[in-house]
This record gives C-alpha cells, structure tokens and sequence, in this order.
C-alpha cells in the first residue's frame, strides 16, 4: 500500500487537531504531520515527505522542498495569492490547488444578517436605545419593507446560492448573474431569471437589491462602478461580502452621499493595513463612509465562527479521496480563471 502524508503547515488548536484526526481515522495509509510548533524550519524538515500540504501562506522554499506534492489545499475561499505561484508550479508539476468553502454558510448568514440590519434601520435605533432615547419611530428613520423587491445575485458560487435558499421564504423574486451557466445545475430554490456576465446591465435594471458574492480577479475588479450602481435606482441597496474592489470605492461613496442609492451594507473593504488618524482610529477605506447614515460598516467577519469545526469537513473529505486515489476534489482552483 503506498501511504499518503499530510502535512499541516501551522499548528492546529487541540481540538481542531483532535477532529481532524478523528474525521480521517478510517482512512488507510494516512500519515498526518501536525507541526510541534510554527516555524517554518519546522515545516521544511517535513516537506519532503508530503503529498498534501494544508495551510495558507506556502513559501516558495516550502514549496519548492516538498518535491512529492500532489495536493495543495488553501482552507479559505480566497486564492488570489496562490494563483501565480501555481501557475508557475504546473508547468512543470502535476499538483493541483483546492480551496475551502466551509465558510461559505456563515458568509451566506451574514449577508441576509446585514441586508436585515439595513432594511430594518437596525443601527441608529440601537445608537439611539444607547443614549437612552426611547421608542424612536419612523419619523426619525422607518424600516425598509423587503417585500416585493427584487432580489439580484451577482455571482452564484457556494455564498449566494445559500443567499437565496435563506431569502427563498420572502415574498420577493430573484435574478442571477453569473459569468456562465453552461453546464451548470438547473435546480433553484425558487425561480429566477437568469443572466451571464454579457448582460450584467440588464440585470442591474431589473433589481433593487444587489448582493456580491464573486471572486475578486482582473475581470470583476471594478465591475461595478458609478454607471452600474446608478441602474439600481434611488430605491437600490447594495451588500457586499465578495472582496472592496469588485465595487468602485468612490462611485460607492458618491452614490451612497448623494442619495442616488437608498442604502449598502458592506462587510469587505479596500485598504486593509490603514494608517491610524490623529485619534487613533483605523478606517479601511480613503472616502469618510463611516459619516453616513445609510450604511452598515462591518469588518470583514462574514466568516466567523472561525472556530466551527465543521467547516472542516471538505477537507477531510479531500484528503480522504486523495488518498483513495481520486481526483474529483472539491472546489478545484482553475488557475485560469482565477477561482
């Protein structure tokens, strides 16, 4: 029998490790290197010995030591700083790069969770409730009804298609965008009217309600910007949980300042190292959103719990196939199209 090694590439909690062992414990001729500690010297004794590699920031001398790699697996969605290494890896090695989507549910929730807060006014109420100010009403801010709106799906991966599994008991209806359906599933939760990238106009004037859920690559960086969002109309909201710069920072700002939108709830931003202000206050972004009273600031946690231990289950479950012999992995990266 030819055993399969996996080694780890940071050193899991205890009890991450526990499940995992216990997830893969039937599995034969599985070796799992856990790190005694997080260093990369420690990795690199190991490195040669690995078919699998799980973690998320390889070095190139990592890389380049684990001479028997088959299998990368990247436990979170995004890829973008694995795709021109792999890419160059692959030209001359069979290995193949995987992503995780075990996030993908809590994304999902979070996305409804935010459109909720924004329809629902759920922010300035709480603030007012705060300072002690009792039983505000609609004359000061009255919540949005979501019945009837028209609910647009940009991109349709594993996050938006819980967005609308989650959305299905509303009594709204759906449009989808995504950049093909060829040889896509036919079964919807609901029905919807479909669109690819061609028509992404088109779509835009038929909703009032747009949630981003894509990949961020050099096609959908800046796809939405001012004349797109302005398709929305004055009664248009927008929820990203996708990546900041699918959507154009400033046109965001300026359809959100001048009322040409109604409303966003946005959870991914566009400068996640800022430098802190004369109080010490961090804002990932260059325009002032946070002086807006229509929109819901969140700080790129639509992924949390980060602890859940299930979301670990995809990554059994390539392991196991791996070292069954398959190739059918779950969420194979096209290097190409960059998700």
């Amino acid at each position: 029998m030819v055993e399969t090694t996996v080694l780890f590439i940071w050193k899991p909690r205890e009890e991450l490790e526990s499940y995992l062992r216990k997830g893969l414990e039937s599995v034969d001729g599985l070796s799992l290197i856990f790190p005694e500690e997080e260093s990369e010297e420690v990795y690199l004794q190991h490195a040669d010995k690995a078919h699998v590699l799980v973690g998320w920031r390889p070095t190139q001398e990592l890389l380049d030591s684990a001479v028997n790699l088959k299998l990368f697996i990247n436990p979170g969605v995004g890829v973008q700083h694995h795709l021109e290494t792999f890419r160059e890896i692959v030209k001359t090695r069979d290995v193949v790069l995987v992503n995780g989507h075990g996030n993908t549910y809590f994304t999902a929730q979070h996305a409804v969770a935010l459109l909720l807060a924004l329809t629902n006014k759920v922010i300035p109420h709480h603030n007012w409730m705060v300072d002690g100010l009792w039983r505000r009403g609609d004359s000061h801010v009255k919540s949005t009804p979501l019945r009837y709106r028209h609910i647009g799906l940009l991109g349709y991966g594993a996050v938006n298609q819980k967005v609308h599994r989650f959305l299905s008991g509303f009594h709204v209806d759906f449009h989808i965008c995504r950049n093909s359906w060829t040889g896509k599933a036919n079964d919807l939760p609901t029905n919807a009217k479909r669109y690819d990238s061609r028509q992404l106009d088109e779509f835009l004037q038929e909703i009032d309600t747009l949630i981003v859920a894509v990949p961020q690559t050099p096609e959908t960086t800046g796809l939405i910007g001012l004349s797109e969002l302005k398709l929305l109309g004055t009664d248009g909201l927008v929820v990203n949980v996708s990546r900041g710069p699918v959507i154009d920072e400033g046109a965001l700002y300026k359809t959100l300042s001048e009322g040409i939108i109604a409303g966003a709830a946005i959870d991914v931003w566009y400068d996640y190292q800022p430098e802190p202000d004369e109080r010490d206050r961090k804002y990932p972004f260059h325009h002032p959103f946070h002086e807006l009273d229509n929109i819901v600031l969140s700080p790129h946690r639509g992924a949390s719990p980060m602890d859940d231990l299930e979301r670990w289950d995809e990554v059994i479950e390539n392991i196991t196939r791996f070292a069954q012999g398959r190739t059918d992995f779950l969420n194979i990266v096209n290097l190409e199209l960059g998700y």
